[in-house]
């Protein structure tokens, strides 16, 4: 792994983390109010930024060195998160297939079969998916997959303004403003709200934001160790008041880029590298993945052990629940997420190269 990007795979299980507890605290009897909490859907757009910064961190020299394979790059972005996306999604239709055999409904919107072709496309957060359905979290894969596909188009004008990070930087905080300001005028919701329908056109302005802050890192923003910790000590600070004040979506996501930027810069040595945390991020895309199905399994589970039905559950209980996330997590990632993910880049790889031999002649 590359050491500076040690402290934002440490960053991504922080990022998974808050959103399962968004999801997960409703279900925690006499659950407190926490705006922090409340807020931990804006966990998506920190994982938005991330993508837009550490891909531009990997291919941008490269594409602007004309070194960049566009058909490679699908197929590694893909064999990252396709496997998953799938096994998820035939558990997810099992669940649904038992659940029907018993009488039980899992989930109102859990099972619309008109929506299958789009999640097997992963083109389910691009309008094409008539209703939210089946893993819900997918559509915020089904919008990375599109930034994927796009990234030559932002890496073309990140490497444009590449000596220009603070143009860039300001561009791009101008852009996430006015995108989210007038989606919020024209649907009557935030940006950061949308998921099947509008899952595409959220990821856009993170994206470029993260990219844009790469820019910022490789010309030396945060080199400076103290300049990286005040960053990140004033971002966190910004993110828990404009959270506990309620203040705008924007202003948080806008906050959680600083964050980004200044965690790219701490020490390679220092806490957000410890080996623990950086492990955890890296099964984190495996808990995002599957912390709604089996929140659906354990719900079940624990209501039946304790006699109730649709409850929230006692703190234990609650907890035995969120915490059983890191081994399954490990089982999924191990097992099903790394293998796999070579399978399809091996054969993705060797169809890759055939078809540019055959394009070639």
């Amino acid at each position: 792994m590359q050491d500076h990007l040690k402290p934002l795979t440490s960053l991504r299980f922080f990022a998974a983390f808050w959103v399962v507890l968004y999801t997960y605290i409703h279900e925690l009897a006499g659950a407190p109010v926490m705006g922090i909490v409340d807020k931990g859907y804006l966990g998506v757009d920190l994982f938005f930024v991330l993508s837009g910064f550490i891909l531009s961190y990997c291919y941008l020299d490269g594409f602007g060195e004309g070194r960049f394979s566009y058909g490679q790059f699908t197929v590694h972005r893909l064999a990252r998160v396709y496997p998953l996306h799938i096994a998820t999604l035939a558990f997810t239709l099992l669940l649904i297939a038992v659940a029907a055999l018993k009488g039980v409904q899992l989930d109102a919107n859990a099972g619309n079969w008109a929506a299958l072709p789009a999640h097997l496309t992963l083109t389910q957060a691009w309008g094409l998916a008539p209703t939210p359905s089946f893993n819900h979290p997918s559509w915020s894969i089904s919008a990375e997959w599109f930034a994927y596909l796009s990234f030559p188009a932002v890496a073309f004008i990140a490497w444009r303004l590449r000596d220009r990070p603070i143009v860039a930087v300001s561009l791009a905080i101008a852009l996430l403003v006015a995108i989210n300001v007038a989606f919020a005028a024209f649907a009557g919701f935030n940006l950061t709200r949308a998921t099947f329908q509008w899952g595409a056109l959220r990821i856009i302005p993170s994206f470029l934001y993260g990219s844009a802050l790469y820019l910022a890192w490789r010309s030396g923003a945060v080199a400076n160790r103290t300049v990286a910790v005040a960053g990140t000590l004033i971002a966190l600070a910004a993110v828990a008041g404009a959270a506990t004040f309620g203040q705008s979506d924007i202003l948080m996501v806008v906050a959680l880029g600083l964050l980004v930027l200044s965690v790219s810069g701490l020490n390679q040595n220092g806490v957000m590298s410890n080996r623990v945390l950086v492990y955890l991020g890296e099964i984190s895309f495996a808990t995002y993945m599957i912390y709604v199905p089996w929140k659906w399994v354990y719900l079940k589970a624990a209501n039946a052990v304790l006699g109730t039905e649709h409850q929230p559950l006692p703190l234990f209980w609650w907890a035995v629940g969120l915490v059983a996330l890191v081994p399954l997590s490990m089982l999924a990632h191990h097992l099903i997420e790394r293998p796999f993910r070579k399978i399809v880049r091996f054969h993705g790889e060797r169809l890759h190269n055939s078809i540019t031999y055959l394009w070639a002649k």
